[in-house]
């Protein structure tokens, strides 16, 4: 059967900045997630003609979920937390995008497969079921993952916003 690259080109041109985002989130760097979406793709090409007829987009992302939790999985695994970044001055139009920078730092600040659990349930908007599935995790994992990573997003940003508050 032949393949055809033109549809593989097509997909990841409409889906890559999707699936790149999650990677993201999941790395919690973007060099790192740039590597992991690409390792992803290089391994779901040759599966290409078999996947292209269902939901590719999901499969992808449960590939890099695994990809993912392979690599926290690995004595190699290095991890690197930035600091939170300052906050803007009030009415400064940047303001959101650096609200979103501490959102994203305060994730990053989250252990592996609780950030996991965090973007899965709130930024993709997975039932507990279905995180528990992607993870290969229990629904009770799930739960408790989530309910501490709140807590400590919570807290993070919260301590961002009275450090700006006493500035």
């Amino acid at each position: 059967m032949q393949m055809s690259g033109d549809d593989f080109t097509a997909f990841v041109a409409h889906s890559g900045p999707r699936l790149l985002r999650y990677a993201v989130l999941l790395c919690g760097d973007r060099g790192e997630a740039e590597d992991l979406l690409q390792e992803t793709l290089i391994r779901v090409y040759p599966r290409w003609h078999r996947l292209r007829e269902q939901q590719p987009e999901a499969y992808v992302r449960r590939a890099l979920t695994n990809r993912a939790v392979s690599r926290w999985r690995s004595p190699w695994h290095r991890r690197r937390v930035d600091g939170v970044p300052e906050r803007p001055v009030p009415g400064d139009e940047l303001g959101r995008a650096d609200d979103r920078q501490v959102l994203l730092a305060a994730l990053r600040s989250l252990p592996d497969r609780m950030r996991a659990v965090v973007v899965l349930r709130y930024w993709l908007g997975c039932t507990e079921q279905e995180a528990a599935a992607e993870l290969g995790c229990s629904v009770g994992s799930v739960k408790s993952q989530a309910s501490r990573g709140l807590a400590r997003l919570r807290a993070t940003v919260g301590t961002a916003t009275a450090q700006e508050a006493g500035r």
